[in-house]
């Protein structure tokens, strides 16, 4: 998620052909977008992402990296919590994992299958989770998105 890409956002929702999944994504989309207050646009990997910050590790890597974001994989979707990775919010985002239904999680990774498998208000507030942390941690990026 380095850089951000110029597909266009309702191309990539319209090409999701299990009708079922592109209502998802579509309402996924709704979801993330009201949360963050951002426009959704595309990043590398067929990420949908909202919002941008700039990071900075202790190693001296950096770049920019969506608030949130998804990706709608074929099984499942990949839905992008980086700032739940974070040590001070592993507490709290255990405590919603265990509310939120049906899914699986990497690093900072949830997988979802469908939206409906998943209770939405638990979902909302893990997103607000990550998104508060990496405001919290991160410079977020306010001028307007011109694509690479």
């Amino acid at each position: 998620m380095a850089t951000a890409g110029t597909t266009d956002v309702g191309e990539a929702l319209g090409a999701i052909a299990n009708p079922q999944r592109r209502d998802d994504a579509a309402r996924l989309t709704a979801l993330l977008q009201r949360l963050t207050g951002e426009e959704p646009r595309m990043w590398p990997g067929n990420i949908i992402g909202f919002g941008r910050y700039h990071y900075r590790y202790a190693s001296g890597r950096e770049g920019d990296s969506c608030l949130v974001g998804f990706s709608p994989r074929p099984a499942e979707f990949s839905i992008y919590l980086m700032g739940i990775y974070f040590p001070d919010s592993a507490e709290p985002a255990r405590l919603l994992l265990q509310q939120l239904g049906k899914h699986r999680m990497g690093k900072a990774c949830l997988y979802v299958k469908r939206l409906g498998d998943v209770d939405q208000a638990v979902l909302a507030e893990l997103v607000e989770l990550s998104i508060r942390k990496l405001r919290e941690h991160y410079v977020q990026i306010r001028e307007p998105f011109a694509g690479h």
